[in-house]
């Protein structure tokens, strides 16, 4: 048996004694006093602050929500499993925040930024906290640089530009998120980031949008935020935060992002839930009375950057599903007073086969032609008065049944403008193709060709034009104009086509 000599004993003492940390640690520790539905009454906080973030003895964490007297209610970001009296809270120190990073784009995550696609851990190195306060007004450009969303109807007359909340609304069922969906579609080489936000809904649906934008190539630009209906309400509240924050990172680094937050309906609803568990008074409709403050602070962070703030942008698509047509209700009337604009479906258009459908009377961006490029903006200027013009002229002519020439020829017009409107599902089309549709339809050049054939014989002129004058399409394209040779160019293959084409009509 060896002996440990004196000096061996001294020099570990001497080691012990340099490298002890006299550093006092303090926690700040609460215990819960009672727990239920995602929110923890927490007694022993004192010094908590709003928004700040802290952990369980289970391991899941919280965010502060509300500050009382005696105590502060807490809502839980995961399982109340396990949280019962007595477990013990800690304070953080933090605000409740999110990773971010270019590691996220092409994954599914849940709000707190955890990989929930099974392609493994996201690695990331930087943090933003979810609520953050929106750039002020010296740091703001104004929107002059379109977001084509590649739907016909939309970029002809409801314009939306980068840096723009332009809020869709409708009933279930009417074409919502499809809109959205192909707006992501359509970034493709763009270099926009798209961010889609999904709150409250169902799984199998969160799935069948990641399953097509994979399909088409646009998981590769794209992250999406799952909070699905059988989730908490404390994690459907964070949900569009965390996405904001996710996008204000790319945005801060120059670049443009879409996001697409579906639906802002149930996220007021998850904040109704959550105001009413913990006890505070319900206004109108059962909601609190901060409930537009709830969707104001999020939509104001969308915006356009200046240059030496780093440039780049977020465009902001709320979506808000509405009762029966209703946009004069509570939540649609408040969304619709914070954004620029907004996109009404129709639930009647839609079942009528008018899709995407799209109300022009209620549509409207206050962006207008200063986020359109010059091809839309100059074959597009004529479509709303039209299209107006026909509605009136339908309503009074129904039971009429001798028509004056003029008036039978607004109402074909019209007609043939409607079909041309109609567009199928994930087909978005670029600039060139809508500009050239748009001048053959605005101009009256197809209203000798037969209603029910007008639609494919522009479709088949569009795709002629693409092969047999490749340059002139690009042109329009990449410069965004519609040039005099351009117009020549399509006049006179729009011409040789009819003339093909008038043998199989008389036929």
């Amino acid at each position: 048996m060896t002996k440990t000599r004196p000096e061996e004993i001294v020099s570990i003492l001497r080691e012990e004694i340099s490298d002890y940390d006299t550093k006092v640690r303090r926690d700040e520790t609460g215990t819960v006093l009672e727990v239920g539905d995602g929110i923890a009454t927490v007694y022993g906080l004192d010094k908590a602050v709003y928004g700040e973030l802290v952990e369980l003895d289970t391991g899941v964490t919280g965010m502060v929500m509300n500050l009382s007297r005696d105590s502060v209610g807490v809502v839980l970001l995961g399982s109340e499993a396990g949280v019962k009296e007595g477990t013990v809270v800690r304070r953080t120190g933090r605000a409740a925040d999110v990773p971010v990073g270019d590691a996220l784009v092409g994954r599914v995550v849940d709000v707190l930024g955890r990989p929930i696609d099974g392609l493994g851990p996201i690695e990331t190195t930087e943090t933003r906290p979810i609520e953050h306060e929106a750039s002020g007004v010296l740091s703001r450009e104004p929107v002059t640089v379109p977001l084509q969303t590649g739907i016909l109807a939309i970029d002809a007359m409801v314009p939306i530009g980068r840096g723009q909340r332009e809020l869709i609304i409708g009933d279930r069922q009417t074409g919502k998120t499809a809109i959205a969906v192909d707006t992501i579609l359509n970034q493709k080489g763009q270099d926009v980031i798209c961010i889609y936000v999904a709150i409250g809904q169902k799984a199998s649906t969160v799935a069948r949008i990641q399953d097509t934008l994979k399909k088409h190539g646009a998981m590769d630009y794209s992250i999406i935020v799952s909070s699905t209906a059988s989730e908490s309400a404390p994690m459907q509240y964070i949900a569009p935060y965390a996405g904001a924050a996710m996008g204000e990172y790319f945005m801060g680094r120059g670049k443009d992002v879409l996001i697409v937050y579906d639906d802002l309906s149930k996220h007021a609803v998850a904040y109704r839930t959550l105001s009413l568990l913990l006890k505070r008074s319900p206004g109108r409709e059962a909601y609190p009375g901060d409930v537009f403050y709830l969707h104001s602070r999020l939509l104001e962070r969308a915006c356009r950057l200046t240059k030496e703030y780093g440039g780049g942008s977020m465009t902001a698509l709320p979506i808000i599903e509405t009762q029966a047509g209703d946009v004069s209700a509570y939540i649609p009337t408040n969304v619709i007073s914070i954004t620029d604009g907004q996109i009404y479906l129709e639930t009647d258009l839609f079942f009528a086969g008018q899709r995407p459908a799209v109300n022009v009377g209620l549509s409207v961006s206050r962006v207008g032609g200063a986020a359109q490029t010059r091809a839309i903006k100059k074959t597009a200027g004529t479509l709303r008065i039209d299209l107006a013009r026909f509605r009136e002229l339908e309503v009074f002519t129904q039971f009429a049944s001798d028509l004056d020439p003029a008036t039978q020829q607004a109402l074909d017009h019209g007609r043939r403008l409607l079909e041309l409107l109609k567009q199928p599902l994930y087909h978005p089309m670029p600039v060139s193709r809508q500009a050239i549709i748009l001048y053959v339809a605005t101009s009256g050049l197809v209203d000798d060709v037969p209603l029910d054939r007008v639609r494919q014989f522009v479709l088949d002129f569009a795709d002629e034009m693409e092969a047999e004058h490749a340059d002139v399409v690009e042109e329009i394209q990449s410069t965004g104009n519609l040039s005099g040779p351009a117009v020549e160019t399509i006049r006179a293959a729009l011409d040789d086509a009819k003339k093909r084409g008038s043998a199989t009509w008389q036929a």
